[in-house]
C-alpha cells in the first residue's frame, strides 16, 4: 500500500467512512493517452471559500459560469431547468461545444422547449440544449438541440463526435399525459441542427430507464447502463451494432441488445472486496428490447443476468480498452443484497472479466451521515485520475482521484445542498474537459449552472 493511499484510509476511517482500492489503480487512474501525463501525485490543495457562495476550489483555480437556468435567450424562450449529463466537444479557434441534458418531467419548474422540427413528443419536458463555447472560454451562444423526450439523465460521446442523451424512464404513451413511449436513447449532433430534426428513438438499444453510455471505438459496440431503483435490479447492456464502423444516424440501423451474465453472481452488491475478478462473463440476448410488456430486466431470460443497484456512470478506458461503470450506493431495503456507498467496476471485454476497483462503504447512515452521497457522473482527467460527481444530501463535491488512489475534494457546491425529500437538486453533473485540456465543465443540477473551470491543472499539492 502507497503511503498516500495509507493516509487517505487513516483519514477517511476517521469520518466514519472507508474506501478500498483494488491493488493495482494504475489502469482505473491512468491519465488519457493523449496528454502523456501518469496522474497527481496529490489533489490540489485545500478549498478557498468562494466569497460569491457559489463554488469553493483549490487555490489558482477559477469559474467561469456559462450558463444559468431561467435566463431568457435571444429567441424569448428560458433556459431549461435541471441540468444534468453532458458532453463536451471541440469548438473553433480552441473553443468548445457543450451538449447539456435537462432532466425535466412534465412537472419541471421551466420545461424544455424546442421547436418542431427538433421535437419527439410535444408532451416531453426534457431534451438537451447546445452551448457554443468560444476561445476565450465565453458562452457565445445557446439553443435548444432536442425537444419532446422525458428525463434526460446522463448519456455519452461516440467516436463520431456525436451526443447520445438517455431516457431515465420507463412511461409508455397515455402516462403522464405522454403522447409516444418513452425509455429510448436519442442521438444528437453538436455542430449541425439540422441533423437534429425529425428525432429518432433508437430503439434497437432498448427501452428501459437508461442512464449513460460508453463505446467502443474498435467494435463499435455501446455498453448501457440501467438505473433501475425498484426490483428487480438493473443490469448492464451491450448494443451489437449491424454498422459498428459508426458515423452519424449509423445506429438507427438496428443491432442486438444483450444483457450482462456473471455466472453466480447474480447481485452485484455481494461483492464487498475491491481487486475481486470474476471470470467467463457472458451476454444474453434481451428477448424483447422495446420492453412491450415487462421491463427488461424482468424479461424472460434462458440464464439468469447480472444485475445492480443504481448503475449510472459509464465510460471507455482507452488505455487497456475497457469499460468501467458505477453503481451509485446500495442499500438492502431497497432490494439488494448488501450495502454499499458505491462500486466502480471494470469489464473488460477481451477477457470476459468484472473486477471490482472501487468500493466505498461505512457503517448504517444517520443524520450525520448522509445516505446518497455516491458517485454518479464520472470521467477521465487529461491530467490521470478519475473525476466523479457527487450526488446526495449533505456538502456536494467534485472528487477526484491520484494516481495511487486517494481521494480529494476538488470542488465544492455551496448554492445548496439537497433536501431529504429531493436529495437530487444539490448534485453536481455533466463533468468533462475541453480538448485541450484546460478547461473542465460540469453543471450543479438545481438551480441548473453550467461552470468552466481553469487554472493550474498540473500543479503539485505543496
Amino acid at each position: 500500500m502507497t503511503s498516500s493511499r495509507r493516509q487517505f484510509l487513516s483519514r477517511a476511517a476517521g469520518t466514519g467512512a472507508a474506501v478500498v482500492v483494488a491493488g493495482s489503480v494504475e489502469a482505473l487512474f491512468a491519465a488519457q493517452p493523449a496528454a502523456g501525463t501518469s496522474g497527481p501525485p496529490a489533489g490540489y490543495g485545500p478549498l478557498i471559500p468562494d466569497p460569491d457562495g457559489i463554488l469553493d476550489l483549490p487555490r489558482g483555480f477559477r469559474y467561469t459560469i456559462l450558463s444559468r437556468e431561467g435566463t431568457v435567450r435571444p429567441d424569448g424562450l428560458q433556459v431549461p431547468s435541471r441540468f444534468d449529463g453532458m458532453g463536451a466537444f471541440p469548438g473553433r479557434k480552441r473553443g468548445a461545444r457543450l451538449v447539456r441534458n435537462h432532466e425535466c418531467s412534465p412537472t419541471s419548474r421551466i420545461k424544455v422547449v424546442a421547436p418542431p422540427e427538433r421535437t419527439y413528443d410535444p408532451a416531453g419536458a426534457g431534451g438537451t440544449s447546445t452551448v457554443v463555447v468560444d476561445g476565450h472560454g465565453a458562452a457565445e451562444s445557446e439553443f435548444v438541440s432536442l425537444g419532446g423526450t422525458a428525463i434526460n439523465c446522463s448519456g455519452g460521446i461516440t467516436p463520431w463526435h456525436t451526443w447520445l442523451t438517455c431516457e431515465e424512464t420507463e412511461d409508455k404513451a397515455g402516462k403522464n399525459g405522454y403522447t409516444k413511449d418513452h425509455g429510448f436513447i436519442f442521438e444528437v449532433d453538436p455542430y449541425d441542427d439540422r441533423r437534429n430534426e425529425n428525432p429518432t428513438p433508437l430503439k434497437a438499444m432498448g427501452r428501459f430507464q437508461h442512464e449513460a453510455v460508453a463505446v467502443d471505438p474498435h467494435t463499435g459496440i455501446v455498453y448501457e447502463t440501467e438505473d433501475a431503483f425498484v426490483a428487480p435490479l438493473g443490469s448492464l447492456y451491450r448494443f451489437l451494432p449491424e454498422r459498428p464502423r459508426g458515423g452519424w444516424g449509423s445506429l438507427r440501423a438496428g443491432g442486438e441488445l444483450q444483457a450482462l451474465r456473471v455466472p453466480d453472481l447474480p447481485d452485484l452488491s455481494v461483492v464487498q472486496e475491491a481487486g475481486a475478478v470474476f471470470g467467463g462473463v457472458e451476454w444474453v440476448t434481451v428477448p424483447d428490447p422495446l420492453a412491450t410488456t415487462e421491463s427488461v430486466r424482468a424479461q424472460d431470460y434462458p440464464k439468469q443476468i447480472t444485475g445492480g443497484y443504481k448503475l449510472e456512470g459509464a465510460w471507455w478506458g482507452e488505455r487497456d480498452r475497457c469499460v468501467y461503470f458505477v453503481s451509485s450506493f446500495a442499500r438492502t431495503e431497497l432490494g439488494p443484497a448488501k450495502n454499499h456507498d458505491g462500486q466502480v467496476w471494470k469489464l473488460d471485454p477481451r477477457r470476459r472479466t468484472l473486477r471490482l476497483e472501487v468500493i466505498f462503504t461505512r457503517p448504517t447512515p444517520g443524520p450525520d451521515n448522509p445516505e446518497f452521497d455516491a458517485p454518479d457522473n464520472i470521467c477521465m482527467s487529461p491530467y490521470g485520475g478519475l473525476m466523479m460527481c457527487e450526488d446526495g444530501i449533505g456538502d456536494a463535491y467534485m472528487l477526484g482521484t491520484t494516481r495511487d488512489g486517494e481521494v480529494f475534494h476538488f470542488a465544492r457546491n455551496r448554492v445548496n445542498n439537497g433536501t431529504p425529500e429531493e436529495p437530487e437538486y444539490g448534485e453536481l453533473a455533466g463533468v468533462g474537459f475541453s480538448a485541450d485540456g484546460k478547461t473542465m465543465f460540469f453543471n450543479i443540477y438545481d438551480p441548473g449552472t453550467t461552470f468552466a473551470v481553469t487554472g493550474p491543472w498540473n500543479r503539485r499539492h505543496d
